[in-house]
């Protein structure tokens, strides 16, 4: 990330809401903020600015200029207007309370439940932000730091092999005790300790372990994210679609133009709904030493075309063409592990969709929707983003592809509406080595058998987005918000 002013960034997206009885006190700890805005992007990434192109079809031939790959801002969480100290503890405790403001809609056996093994409790991912603090931060940095109870470590660690044994995964859904009010109290026993930390450290003591503070708030970021589309699915499967905020509303596209422009114009996935990338060598990767996760690294050159992308998303109308053209039925269509998992899933349409009384309805966040055949498809897997390509008589875009023409800032919604599918597997980068110690485990264990995605959705916190960032689910996940757009590689 580069510098800049984090906090009007992170101001944007609080609650307006009181805390539950059991969040009074937290005062001294969390600063007062904002309401979120409850349209739009008011769970997501704001959108870069696109720029506006008449030819019918732009070309991308060299590396965009320094303002295009600014398309997607991505601002370092610590600003630079006081000190190291102070910077610290205000970029600590926003995160912090933006995990306790989408936690506040929901009740203490919402927190509970676990609706299937890939997903986890909120009260879980709130303790398990807390664990990463008080384990690598406070454990290993804060001498004289008791530990707010000895078994939390084994009940929250995730995947940290080299920090000890943990509770599995599949099982997180049975741990009634401790309850949601403990975890408030955990929560605020770290943050305690780690403010006091920050504010009573030297100067050589802060600058050594800003990193480790800026990789646990992106980490706590991340599952700021999976909070979300946790208890969506979870609130999916009950038949009485109960609503996590029954304010909330699909953010609108900042396409140039919509379905009815776009037909009154006569114009299709031709001309300006493409970007042409001609035959070159690009830098992929993240370039400098700004924020970043040990997967985008390192830069390096790659061939890129010749190929066309599709500037927007894949609609709902489209994939309701696709489903009445019988696309799911059709085995032809389907890589063989996918049409697998049509039929033991029973497939027939995106996650979360119902059909009620012959109509398609979406479960969202703000409960159960008519699908808007305008809006970006959401929760599709990978297999069934192959497929739709392929009925299409197209393909998925590469991420090598995928971030040359969105550094170019010619994708439209490139950010804060759905992850988008490529067909690149999860893979190290030419030269990558993890970190040594247990924060190596964080990405580079996990670099198989995956596919990774692009861009960032509506549940991606404020500043949490960058062209280079990759994201990765295995194929027959679509419990996120996941989408595509399409490659033409015809020429």
């Amino acid at each position: 990330m580069g510098p800049s002013d984090w906090k009007s960034q992170h101001r944007a997206i609080a609650r307006g809401r009181p805390h539950h009885s059991h969040e009074q006190g937290l005062g001294a700890f969390y600063p007062r903020r904002k309401p979120l805005c409850r349209t739009g992007y008011s769970r997501g990434t704001r959108p870069p600015v696109q720029r506006s192109l008449p030819e019918s079809e732009t070309i991308v031939t060299k590396t965009a200029s320094a303002a295009a790959a600014l398309a997607a801002p991505c601002p370092s969480l610590f600003s630079d207007s006081g000190g190291l100290a102070e910077d610290l503890v205000e970029a600590y405790l926003t995160v912090r309370n933006e995990t306790e403001c989408r936690a506040d809609p929901l009740t203490p056996e919402d927190q509970l439940i676990q609706s299937m093994p890939d997903a986890s409790p909120a009260k879980w991912h709130r303790a398990h932000t807390t664990w990463f603090f008080e384990q690598f931060l406070l454990g290993e940095h804060c001498s004289g730091y008791t530990p707010f109870h000895p078994d939390y470590a084994f009940l929250f660690n995730s995947y940290y092999v080299s920090a000890g044994p943990r509770h599995a995964r599949h099982q997180r859904g049975h741990l009634t005790r401790p309850g949601a009010d403990e975890i408030t109290a955990y929560r605020r026993h770290v943050d305690a300790a780690v403010v006091k930390f920050f504010q009573t450290a030297d100067q050589e003591t802060l600058t050594a372990i800003a990193p480790l503070v800026e990789v646990g708030l992106n980490h706590e970021q991340q599952h700021q994210e999976l909070m979300l589309t946790d208890i969506l699915h979870a609130f999916a499967q009950n038949p009485i679609p109960p609503a996590y905020d029954p304010a909330w509303k699909f953010p609108a596209s900042n396409r140039a133009g919509n379905e009815e422009t776009r037909a009154g114009d006569e114009k299709t996935r031709a001309g300006d709904e493409w970007v042409r990338l001609n035959e070159g060598i690009h830098t992929v990767g993240h370039p400098d030493d700004t924020f970043h996760f040990d997967n985008e690294k390192p830069a390096h050159r790659t061939l890129v075309g010749p190929v066309k992308l599709a500037r927007s998303l894949v609609t709902n109308a489209e994939w309701l063409a696709f489903m009445q053209d019988g696309g799911y039925a059709t085995p032809t269509l389907w890589l063989m592990d996918g049409f697998a998992a049509v039929g033991n899933d029973d497939w027939r349409a995106p996650g979360h969709w119902r059909q009620i009384d012959g109509e398609w309805q979406v479960m969202t966040l703000g409960g159960l929707k008519p699908v808007d055949p305008s809006a970006p498809v959401s929760h599709v897997s990978y297999y069934e983003a192959d497929a739709f390509a392929r009925w299409s008589g197209k393909h998925l875009p590469t991420e090598m592809e995928w971030e040359v023409a969105a550094r170019a800032g010619q994708l439209h919604d490139a950010f804060g509406i759905v992850w988008q599918w490529t067909r690149s597997a999860y893979a190290p980068y030419p030269g990558y080595r993890a970190i040594e110690g247990a924060l190596g485990e964080y990405n580079g264990k996990f670099m198989v058998n995956q596919l990774v995605l692009r861009g960032s959705s509506l549940a991606t916190p404020d500043g949490h987005s960058r062209i280079t960032y990759r994201n990765f689910f295995y194929p027959h996940h679509r419990w996120q918000f996941t989408g595509l757009r399409l490659a033409d590689y015809a020429t």
